[in-house]
Formats: structure tokens, sequence, C-alpha cells
């Protein structure tokens, strides 16, 4: 049985699903119910929605429309945006999902994190680093959807956190986010040879070799991704693609670069839209 986790990670910007590339130009995706209803019968491992106006705009995290979709979701599910006090999270955490994410207010309270972790456990808060690299070749993380530079370096960040107490980090690469290009490597090799704890590699998977090379390469215990999962062919084609547990089970045993799950039968060529 795979043992490393594959999460379809999903955009939440007003009610709906969107997929941006390198965190602008978001794609209309379709509506999240619907979605999630299209995911649980592909057996993924775990879903992650990431409300991508919440921290922009000052928002709280959309309770209700958790709720529906938590109510729907037969995996276990994570959130995060907009989360800036306990009170948010329990109330995220009652209506039925399991982890939360935290990144600009980790950024710029990260007490809090610890403030969290002690009161409803690690395991349950993950940190999420959005990163950037200069033309120079220094990675910089930044927040507020990608829009402020913090002058934090990746690194630095990922072990204070771990200090804090988060329970996992997830390290997104801005420049390869939606791109379908590959994972910034160096970048997730950086992070997951500082800490001790796992890391999901986020930003630019296009098919499952990157997986692959995420883990044994990157050293990543988890992998994520959004438009491997919502999008085929050159046009970008709204459609839900799922590998088998098979596929990449096959994948990470013979490490095969050219397994591709777009070019397999199972895809769901359902309009979400």
């Amino acid at each position: 049985m795979l043992k490393t986790r594959v999460i379809p990670c999903l955009l939440l910007r007003n009610q709906g699903l969107v997929k941006t590339v390198k965190f602008k130009e978001p794609k209309y995706l379709g509506d999240p119910i619907n979605i999630v209803k299209l995911f649980n019968d592909k057996e993924v491992d775990e879903l992650l929605f990431l409300d991508i106006t919440a921290s922009v705009e000052n928002a709280r995290p959309p309770i209700e429309l958790l709720s529906k979709i938590a109510s729907e979701c037969f995996m276990p599910l994570g959130y995060g945006g907009g989360i800036r006090n306990l009170q948010d999270i329990k109330e995220i955490f009652s209506v039925g999902i399991e982890k939360v994410t935290l990144n600009t207010y980790a950024a710029e309270n990260p007490d809090f994190v610890r403030e969290a972790a002690d009161v409803f456990g690690s395991q349950s808060i993950v940190v999420s680093m959005d990163v950037k690299k200069s033309i120079w070749g220094k990675y910089e993380l930044f927040t507020h959807g990608g829009r402020v530079g913090t002058k934090k370096e990746p690194v630095g960040f990922a072990l204070l956190m771990e200090k804090m107490g988060a329970g996992e980090l997830i390290v997104n690469s801005i420049d390869r986010d939606g791109t379908m290009q590959g994972y910034d490597i160096a970048l997730i090799k950086k992070v997951s040879e500082a800490v001790g704890i796992p890391v999901i590699a986020s930003g630019g998977a296009g098919k499952i070799a990157d997986f692959v090379q995420a883990v044994r390469e990157g050293g990543a215990s988890a992998v994520a991704a959004g438009s491997f999962f919502v999008f085929h062919g050159p046009h970008r084609a709204v459609l839900i693609n799922v590998p088998t547990p098979d596929e990449l089970e096959r994948a990470f045993e013979r490490n095969d670069p050219f397994l591709d799950p777009k070019a397999t039968k199972n895809k769901m060529n359902e309009d979400v839209a």
C-alpha cells in the first residue's frame, strides 16, 4: 500500500472553486460541493481547501460553507484561510474539519501557532509557506496570497514553526503554482532536511513522476497538487482526473517517469463547472 499521501488542494474564492497560475489568473472550476462529490468516488487520501481571499480581505472563515463541504466529504478534510484566533479553529473543527492550515497569521504572530497547538494538538495544526525565488536565487516567504514579502528566509521560518508546535509544513512554490512543470525540488529539500516534522510539497505537479521526485529527491513526506487533479489537455479543460491507488503505487515502486495519469482511462469526463 502506498504510504505517501497525495492531496488535492482546492482554492476557494467567493464561494466557488478556482485554480491560479503563479497565484494569479484564477480560473473558475465550479461549485465546491459538486467537486467534492466527484473526489469522493476517486479514493483520494484527503482534501485541502484554501480560501485565497480571506487573508487579503481580512475575512473570517466561511463556516456555513465549510459545514456543507464537510457534510459531503467522505475523506479527511483540511482548511486554511482567514484564521486569526482560537475561536475560528474551534468553529472549523466543530463542523467536521480535521486540520487547519495557518499561513499569513502564522508569519505575523508565530506565538499563535504555539497557542493553537497547545489547545488543539500539533497533529491538527499545519503551517503553509508560500515561497518565491528572486532573480538572484534567494528564497523569500510571502503572505497575503503571495502579495506581501516578509523578508523571512524559508528554512529559518520552518524551524520556528516546528518549535512553535506545527505538526506539518506545506512548502508551496509561488513560481511553480499552476504551471504543471514540476515541484521546486531544491526548495523542498532545503526545508525537509532542516526540520523533523512532515513536509508537504506543493506547487507545480504535472505528472505522477513529479510526486515521486518530491519524495525521493526532495524528502517530502506527502505531496499536494491542484491543476494536476482538475485540468486535462493543452487547453486546460476542467475535468477531475485522479490516478488509481495502483497507478500511484507502481510509480513509487518503479519510479517510472513516463507513467502519466492523464493518458490513462482513469478520468472522469464531467464538466464540473
